[in-house]
């Protein structure tokens, strides 16, 4: 777990000097890194999507797959997460968090903003599983890297629930490389690329909180994730009834 160690120091590291710089920074300076941000998250998540959904078939010509289930992922998902309200409980939770220790505004717009960035995509899964199954944490390095320089940013301009969202990577990819060889068989092939992609599109959506007034409720979306996992176990037991 000596990866998800590093890239838990380097979120809260990273946090931490952001709040620090965040005295020095003029709001008119916040919004516009904010736009530049949001433009960044929107980027990657693009690139993630085409990676995982565009490929060359036959000869030099490019390919799509797996828009229908993204769809299909993307709205069941959504619709499980509006019903169990995931969203309102983790900023409800975060807002507790700002009232028990006393942390300025905005302490549960960093925290969610934050633990989704870091925790949802390829290098966070893909990544935890590399390390679990082999040993080999060198995606976990990069990714920490990145999530150092993110963690930084979010810090200064949205303050002490960055550094708290440290906490979840922790819990969140330690599960995974501890249960990575119970997965192994399970997150791979077809199966990864389609989670991959949904995970990059909920990002394309939390990069655009920083544009629209009336933000997306990306936590909402995080079921999607699970709905290709569903489909996969259907089509194992009917193919094992068949």
């Amino acid at each position: 777990m000596i990866g998800t160690l590093v890239n838990t120091a380097a979120v809260a590291a990273g946090g931490a000097i952001g709040l620090l710089l965040k005295k020095g920074i003029r709001d008119s300076w916040a919004a516009s890194v904010n736009k530049a941000l949001g433009i960044s998250i929107i980027v990657v998540g693009l690139c993630g999507v085409v990676t995982n959904m565009i490929a060359v078939k036959e000869g030099t010509a490019l390919g799509s797959s797996g828009e229908l289930i993204l769809i299909i992922s993307l709205v069941v998902g959504t619709l499980i997460g509006e019903i169990l309200r995931l969203d309102d409980r983790l900023d409800g939770f975060a807002k507790g968090l700002e009232k028990r220790f006393g942390s300025g505004g905005g302490f549960a717009a960093g925290f969610v903003n934050a633990t989704l960035i870091t925790c949802v995509g390829a290098m966070a899964i893909v990544g935890a599983l590399q390390e679990g199954l082999s040993g080999n944490a060198t995606t976990l390095y990069i990714k920490s890297g990145l999530d150092f320089v993110t963690s930084m940013i979010l810090g200064a301009t949205m303050g002490a629930g960055v550094i708290a969202s440290a906490a979840v990577i922790l819990v969140y990819q330690g599960t995974i490389t501890l249960c990575a060889g119970a997965l192994q068989g399970v997150l791979q092939g077809e199966l990864l690329t389609q989670i991959c992609a949904i995970g990059f599109a909920i990002i394309i959506c939390i990069g655009m909180n920083f544009f629209v007034k009336d933000r997306i409720k990306t936590l909402n979306m995080l079921p999607a994730i699970l709905v290709p996992v569903a489909w996969w176990a259907i089509r194992l037991l009917m193919m094992g009834n068949g």
